[in-house]
């Protein structure tokens, strides 16, 4: 049997992304296990270097001859041209995060286009998706959801298979979606020499960072899930008054670290370089004495940037959370998120900063782990083998989602029908009857029972007579269990007609929400 033929699909260099970068680095790894052919994303320039050593064919070719695609999907704009190929055809797909979400938001409202967002969340996430979407139409912007909510389904749907690169990122998945063939490949990265300390101290001096300082560093794209506003704090803690913080990497527009390092006192001991060529940025690397990954939430995504900062022999503080919690204790901190971060970080800085020997045991460790787990040859063959497995197998293709209705809660839409039995006329006055309410569920919801507490639902009763409501202080009738859509349930109401005029008013309601007749519900009232 000869080697598998695949088609690799990915942004490349000079591209400023993270997975233009692996791809560089795995292709002549993968290219010596498998017949491997390049492709050229539309749009996206390719460096003269890459253009000489794969001489890359247009995307249009992509699958010819039975080759299989090898996507590399990632959650920004410059995996447009990968993720319109790989919604028409099948390969394997691998997902550096897990989270898409955010490249959905990107390419639909971040183009004044809300409707298509609102159809593809709903399509992966249903009725959530559509109750997450709807707040983005009025201009409401929430940053949990859109971690919560992968937005990928359709996509992996569509593929023979799901490469990632952490068993937790995997195991997330399988939990998701159980027909998906989720296999967990390690990530190559390539093992350089130990961290350059004459590079390294030529930048301190550049920056102004004196030689003998303590110097931690945040490296790769800063946006606010990678927490370096909580770095910056906790360098105003006693103790750690000499220590400088080194942020190399773009910055996104929701970061304001100069300000807050004013706020704190600090700023004269945190630099801000923005984007790093990749021997500075090796440089940068090698001037700290260990670096930080903090991370919340996450993407699902493992970072390059991190296992490049091993690689030259450099440990890592990072949060006890997710995908970073498989890190050994040998060659990272784990930290906790949420309250007292900064403070569990000023205290892990200076018991590491305080203990060479600790340190250096944990730099020649972090060499050893990339150098065993990471090895970039190990890597492409387990790549080349999942798709050798999975090259076969047919997509799982698209499918309902099983997900329990909304409820009474969460769900503000909940049509119906309410009909009353035994109240027809003529009624005696002073004659007792039994009514027998029906009450019919048409909605999407679920009702939930009247024991609920909010969002239960419970009937209002009211007999209005010149006098005033002659049932106003009785409890209401409660719904007696949950009622799903299409469901129906009948109530006994015993009840003596007054004497003279009267009218009886009968009315669902969801209890701390609103009444019925508010969310599209039935009501009934009649003279008797």
């Amino acid at each position: 049997m000869g080697r598998i033929a695949l088609d690799y699909v990915s942004p490349l260099p000079p591209v400023r992304s993270g997975i233009a970068d692996y791809s560089r680095d795995l292709l002549p790894h993968l290219a010596a296990e498998a017949d491997v052919r390049v492709l050229r994303l539309p749009g996206e320039e390719v460096s003269s270097e890459m253009e000489a050593r794969w001489r890359p064919a247009e995307l249009a070719r992509c699958g010819e001859g039975g080759r299989l695609p090898l996507y590399q999907m990632g959650n920004n704009r410059h995996h447009a041209a990968v993720l319109d190929t790989a919604w028409r055809l099948p390969g394997v797909l691998t997902l550096h995060d897990l989270v898409l979400h955010h490249f959905l938001l990107d390419r639909t409202v971040g183009q004044d286009a809300w409707e298509p967002y609102a159809e593809e969340l709903a399509r992966d996430h249903g009725w959530i998706g559509e109750v997450v979407a709807r707040p983005l139409r009025f201009g409401g912007f929430g940053e949990a959801a859109q971690f919560a909510l992968l937005a990928n389904r359709t996509l992996t749907r569509r593929h023979r298979g799901v490469l990632v690169h952490s068993a937790w990122a995997a195991g997330l998945l399988r939990e998701e979606d159980p027909e998906l063939a989720v296999r967990a490949v390690p990530m190559g990265i390539p093992l350089p020499p130990a961290a350059d300390e004459a590079a390294g101290l030529a930048l301190r001096r550049r920056l102004g960072i004196p030689e003998a300082a303590p110097l931690v560093g945040s490296f790769g794209f800063q946006t606010p899930i990678k927490r370096t506003d909580v770095v910056i704090r906790a360098l105003a803690a006693p103790g750690l008054e000499r220590v400088h913080l080194l942020v190399a990497g773009e910055l996104s527009p929701y970061v304001f670290y100069e300000r807050e390092a004013r706020a704190a006192g600090v700023a004269e001991r945190v630099h801000v370089t923005g984007f790093l060529p990749y021997e500075e940025l090796e440089a940068g690397i090698a001037a700290c004495d260990l670096a930080l990954n903090l991370r919340y939430p996450t993407a699902g995504e493992t970072s390059a940037s991190l296992l490049r900062v091993l690689a030259v022999g450099r440990p890592v503080i990072v949060s006890d959370y997710a995908q970073f919690a498989e890190l050994p204790d040998e060659i990272a901190v784990r930290l906790p998120p949420g309250e007292g971060e900064s403070e569990r970080l000023a205290a892990a800085l200076g018991r590491l900063l305080g203990a060479p020997g600790a340190l250096a045991a944990m730099r020649a460790a972090a060499r050893r782990h990339v150098a065993t787990h990471h090895d970039q040859q190990a890597a492409a063959r387990a790549i080349v083998a999942a798709c050798t497995e999975l090259a076969e197998r047919e997509p799982p293709g698209d499918a309902p989602l099983r997900l329990p209705p909304p409820t009474t809660l969460t769900w503000g839409d909940l049509p119906g029908a309410l009909d009353v039995a035994g109240a027809e006329r003529p009624w005696t006055d002073g004659e007792r009857r039994t009514l027998r309410l029906r009450l019919v569920n048409r909605s999407r919801a679920r009702w939930l029972a009247g024991e609920s507490g909010p969002g239960g639902v419970a009937i209002e009763v009211r007999l209005d007579t010149p006098r005033g409501d002659l049932l106003a202080g009785r409890p209401w009738l409660p719904l007696p269990h949950d009622l799903d859509p299409g469901g129906a349930v009948e109530l006994a109401l015993e009840l003596r007609r007054p004497l003279g005029a009267a009218r009886l008013h009968v009315e669902p309601h969801v209890l701390g929400v609103a009444s019925f007749s508010r969310l599209g519900g039935p009501q009934w009232e009649a003279e008797l």
